[in-house]
C-alpha cells in the first residue's frame, strides 16, 4: 500500500487531516520518506535490533497509525525520560511506545514535536 493510498483510508476529514500533519512532521523530524510498515503504519527511518534471546529484526524509528479510536504515535524510545513533556503535552495516554491521541487538537503540537524530535535522536544514538 502506497502512503497515498493508506490516507485516502481514512474516513474521517479531520483525523486524515491531522494524519497528513503528522507526515509532514515527520518528515522534517527525520529527513526521511515516509514507508508503510505492516499495512497500518506509517513510519520514518529504520534500525534493526537484537534481543538477548538472539531474535533480531528491523523497525521503524518512528510513526503513527490511525487506528479506530486514537491514533498511535510510536515513541520507541519510551516514556520514563518524556515525564516533564508529557505532563505539558495535552489529553493522551501511554503504552510501552506507544502515546495515543485522540485528535492533534487535543495536544500541544510543539511539545508533540519536540517528544518526536527527542525519542528518532535518542534512536539513532542508541542504535543506528
Amino acid at each position: 500500500m502506497s502512503i497515498t493510498e493508506y490516507l485516502d483510508n481514512i474516513k474521517d476529514p479531520q483525523r486524515k487531516q491531522d494524519c497528513l500533519l503528522l507526515v509532514d512532521m515527520m518528515k522534517r523530524i527525520s529527513n526521511s520518506s515516509p514507508v508503510i510498515w505492516r499495512n497500518s503504519i506509517v513510519g520514518f527511518g529504520s534500525y534493526h535490533y537484537t534481543y538477548e534471546s538472539g531474535t533480531e529484526g528491523d523497525w521503524l524509528i518512528t510513526g503513527f497509525s490511525s487506528r479506530a479510536q486514537n491514533i498511535s504515535i510510536y515513541i520507541i524510545a519510551g516514556f520514563d525520560q518524556y515525564e516533564a513533556l508529557l505532563s505539558k503535552l495535552g489529553k493522551h495516554k501511554t503504552g510501552k511506545s506507544c502515546l495515543y491521541i485522540k485528535s492533534l487538537a487535543d495536544v500541544d503540537i510543539d511539545i508533540l514535536e519536540t517528544l518526536i524530535t527527542k525519542s528518532y535522536q535518542y534512536v539513532l544514538e542508541k542504535y543506528v
